[in-house]
């Protein structure tokens, strides 16, 4: 019951402070721009060369973060981000683009022009997956450091349930698609990108900072880790897994002449990784939206009449929590799914011809 009491008083509290912010809004000059969602869900789910915290009337709360750029004119540039001002302002020619090419990327004004320098900057999502890496680092250090101080005991508290995901990545997932033998091999990339993106999903509904990135829903980190699925998965393929590729046993001879089945062997070894990449991608920034959606119903109506804000908070909230909720199994799932294709890609490429390679539905 006290748990019930508290969080119906934070609904209270959240549901009145954004009905008087979206109140004060209707007061506002008409000249002042209308709140736009799309642009509240881009801005949250895209990267940023600050963390924003929280605003406070005119002040912004954000953690600046460095920039770091290489122009070919003037060579290299290292500042903060507060020099910026929010964007607002230039620093040393460079300034943040509004424009429809590069909005919200760092340029550097030349003639009049904005040119895309070298960015090697540290932004939010960089600065958020150095942070997931380190706590990663820090959590399976300490895990090894319980282990070997306590050998012989079975592990309890937070080492128990740890334990529990790594048995369940190394027994269901890497051991049921390649067996002992090969899940080895395999099984410091598996258990790797496992509690990557299970960590990093798990930042992502964190609202403040350290979390609240959206690393797992940008598609450069999703590439990167299909690529590395694609390139273990090239690299360790046997004869087997090339032959079934260019010239399968079973099949007409007519349909293995190029360019058919080759073809299409050729096109399926890039399309899975690619799906791994949208798929993740796409989960994760779906159910970032969802829920800055329905925030945005709260300002929408809000500033229309306070009974329907009133009457759309409520609602919005509930859904929130729910899909907030919701987003907590989708953060497993999607890491599962990820190292299971990943297991079962390897397993078809290292699978001698008396194995029975596994099927991908």
């Amino acid at each position: 019951m006290n748990l019930l009491k508290k969080l119906t008083l934070f609904v209270l509290i959240f549901v009145t402070a954004n009905l008087g912010f979206a109140q004060n809004q209707t007061t506002e000059s008409a000249d002042e721009a209308a709140f736009e969602p799309g642009e509240l869900i881009m801005e949250h789910i895209g990267d940023a060369y600050e963390w924003h915290v929280a605003t406070f009337g005119d002040f912004h709360l954000s953690l600046p973060l460095p920039c770091i750029v290489y122009s070919e004119k003037t060579g290299l540039h290292i500042f903060s981000s507060s020099n910026l001002h929010h964007g607002e302002q230039e620093f040393e020619g460079f300034k943040i683009s509004e424009s429809e090419n590069y909005k919200g990327k760092l340029v550097e004004i030349i003639g009049g022009e904005e040119v895309r320098p070298w960015d090697f900057s540290i932004t939010k999502n960089v600065f958020a997956l150095l942070f997931s890496v380190c706590l990663i680092s820090f959590i399976f250090i300490k895990m090894k450091k319980y282990y070997e101080n306590n050998k012989g005991k079975a592990p309890h508290g937070f080492f128990n349930a740890l334990e529990i995901v790594v048995l369940f990545v190394r027994d269901d997932i890497a051991y049921a698609s390649l067996g002992k033998k090969h899940g080895d091999k395999f099984m410091p990339f598996l258990m790797t990108v496992f509690f990557f993106i299970f960590i990093n999903n798990l930042l992502g509904l964190i609202p403040i900072l350290p979390g609240g990135a959206n690393v797992t829903g940008n598609i450069a980190v999703t590439c990167v880790l299909a690529l590395f699925v694609f390139v273990i998965t090239t690299i360790n393929g046997k004869k087997e897994y090339w032959l079934d590729i260019f010239w399968p046993k079973g099949t007409p001879w007519w349909l293995k002449m190029p360019p058919i089945l080759p073809a299409v062997e050729i096109m399926g070894m890039f399309t899975k990784p690619i799906v791994l990449m949208v798929r993740l991608f796409a989960n994760i920034t779906a159910g970032h939206i969802i829920a800055l959606g329905f925030f945005s119903l709260i300002f929408l109506f809000g500033a229309k009449s306070v009974g329907a804000g009133y009457g759309v908070s409520t609602v919005s909230i509930l859904f929130t929590v729910f899909m907030s909720a919701l987003e907590l199994l989708v953060a497993f799932i999607q890491a599962y799914v990820f190292t299971l294709l990943s297991s079962i890609y390897f397993s078809m490429a290292v699978a001698e011809e008396h194995e029975e390679k596994p099927a991908v539905n």
